[in-house]
């Protein structure tokens, strides 16, 4: 395990999947990551790649040859290496190295960056594209972030707003067998109520949206996602038995699952990426704990 902190927060990240496992807020005691208890979900902010979410019927294909793939890729489960690491700032780095070819056809390096800015934490990615050929990929974030984040509060104390990119419509979508259907234009985003039964039908899925803020009616602790630029975001819990877990995550993507009318072409997919030979695709998000 690596950490980072500063005067405001204090990090954990396991090489494995360089994913955050803890956020502790020096200055108010709070712990605000889901802790990965298997018995709900055993992850805590995974990265996505090179898909986000299901392939129908978990295959795709490319020039003509056929691979499978499980939902929402690899990169969450390889063993990542620390590059470079100062108090307030660490990088990691993983090389396909042809260890991944059976079931994603590129090479790549992918670097993920955590950067500490009083309460605010910064992740950045760079993927790489070692080939000679285009490059199709999806990368998406996971964080999971525990509710209620204090004792006195409830689940059902906490709402969603969520800040639409400006000039641009916002699409909502639905998943039916992990598979994405759109549902239309997406109209009331300015608050969004957790209920036991938010989660049931999974995700809610939206295009264009800039910001969602997690936070509570009783207290000023919550959770602020930035990611302007991105295409997608998800907001899921787990639901069991008529009742949604005790965390919540707000998920950027570059990418979604596919859709029920794809044609399994990755060159095809809906929310697919392109990157150039030898060039490299960034972006990034900032996550503001208060």
């Amino acid at each position: 395990m690596i950490g980072i902190e500063n005067d405001w927060l204090k990090v954990e990240i396991s090489h494995h999947g360089a994913e955050v496992r803890k956020v502790e807020h020096k200055k108010n005691g709070l712990e605000y990551m889901w802790t990965g208890n298997p018995a709900y979900w055993g992850r805590v902010s995974p990265v996505l790649f090179p898909i986000v979410g299901r392939l129908k019927e978990d295959r795709y294909q490319l020039e003509g040859e056929t691979y499978e793939m499980s939902q929402h890729g690899f990169l969450r489960d390889v063993e990542f290496e620390v590059d470079d690491q100062t108090t307030t700032d660490v990088s990691f780095r993983f090389e396909s190295g042809g260890r991944y070819s059976h079931v994603y056809p590129y090479e790549f390096i992918a670097i993920i960056r955590y950067t500490l800015n009083e309460d605010i934490l910064t992740v950045r990615w760079e993927i790489v594209n070692k080939n000679k050929e285009e490059m199709y990929f999806s990368i998406g974030a996971h964080p999971a972030f525990r509710i209620p984040i204090l004792e006195n509060e409830t689940m059902m104390d906490y709402k969603f707003q969520l800040i639409p990119a400006a000039n641009k419509i916002v699409m909502e979508y639905e998943l039916e067998n992990s598979l994405i259907r759109e549902k239309g234009i997406a109209n009331d985003l300015v608050s969004i109520p957790l209920t036991d039964s938010l989660f049931a039908h999974d995700a809610l899925i939206y295009s264009n949206i800039d910001q969602v803020t997690l936070s509570s009616n009783k207290s000023n602790h919550g959770v602020e996602v930035r990611f302007e630029g991105f295409p997608f975001v998800g907001i899921w819990s787990k639901y069991t038995d008529g009742k949604m877990a005790p965390f919540v995550c707000i998920e950027p993507w570059y990418g979604i699952a596919d859709t029920y009318k794809t044609t399994g072409n990755l060159k095809e997919k809906f929310g697919i990426n392109k990157l150039q030979p030898r060039e490299a695709f960034r972006a990034e998000y900032k996550m503001k704990f208060k």
